[in-house]
């Protein structure tokens, strides 16, 4: 099996973003920036996500596809604050290859059934925010800050039965914190489908890539903390950040997660590729 190397970017408003358990966001630059050295380290590809959208009622990220579209040519999917179907072809339109769909999804489940009619199913990711509560795994909503009761394995197989044709799998309790990858939950997870998996949530070191590799299913590994604090620590002092917005925390080390936080482990694509031949697995190259 090939696995894919996915970087996430985070996005609210017209900044690139990252938090922990998809709180606390703070800006690191522009997404374009990100997405355009990561299309050119060999990321297979994008996924971009408002994570303000549902919370707000709109969706911001149309502007933004499109300027991302013009110069990057790997698959690119889109989520939050997708409430219609005109939605998700006004992001196709605009140049996403996917949409990734939550929070109506869980109020309007027959929206993934009538994206995969119209669109496909290939267009069509179903974004799971899994948190561990109570003895179980419950589906949540607006970035992790929702309750839903609805049970995550349930939910999974509903979305995959509406025609859902990927899942993108996130771990609240693991985002940002860099300490791996929920490995019973994406285990018991792709255990229970057929469509591929995107494990995301917790990576930090190069053994949390080897362990998704060798103890789950996973078909594609997502990141974003190893990535984005990789490119900013070259970058952070040159021309192209003088004018990105609030950076200030990075440059002070003043955040709970900095990128020179022994927890995380900075790493280009290659670096994660490599990392992933050696566990035995395939890499497109």
């Amino acid at each position: 099996m090939t696995i894919r190397i996915i970087p996430r970017l985070d996005i609210k408003g017209p900044n690139l973003v990252k938090g922990i358990h998809l709180e606390g966001l703070r800006v690191l630059g522009k997404p374009w920036n990100f997405a355009y050295r990561y299309y050119q380290e060999g990321a297979d590809e994008l996924i971009y996500m408002d994570v303000v959208a549902s919370l707000y009622g709109r969706n911001n990220l149309t502007e933004i596809v499109k300027k991302t579209a013009e110069n990057i040519f790997i698959p690119l999917t889109v989520g939050g604050g997708i409430r219609t179907v005109e939605d998700i072809k006004t992001l196709l339109r605009a140049g996403a290859d996917k949409v990734a769909i939550n929070t109506a999804a869980i109020h309007n489940p027959d929206l993934i059934k009538e994206g995969a009619e119209i669109f496909g199913s290939q267009c069509i990711v179903s974004a799971i925010e899994a948190k561990y509560m109570n003895g179980r795994y419950e589906a949540m909503t607006d970035n992790g800050r929702e309750k839903t009761s609805k049970d995550v394995f349930k939910w999974v197989q509903e979305v995959v039965n509406l025609g859902a044709g990927e899942i993108l799998l996130t771990s609240v309790d693991r985002d940002g914190t860099g300490f791996g990858y929920d490995l019973e939950l994406v285990r018991k997870i792709t255990e229970s489908v057929s469509v591929p998996v995107i494990a995301h949530g917790g990576c930090g070191k190069p053994e949390h890539i080897t362990n998704i590799i060798k103890k789950s299913n996973a078909d594609a590994i997502c990141a974003s903390t190893i990535f984005h604090y990789n490119y900013l620590e070259n970058y952070v002092n040159s021309e192209e950040f003088k004018e990105e917005g609030n950076i200030e925390f990075i440059k002070q080390k003043t955040n709970s997660i900095v990128f020179m936080d022994d927890r995380i482990t900075k790493m280009g694509i290659n670096d994660v590729k490599k990392i992933v031949t050696e566990a035995g697995a395939e890499c497109r190259k």
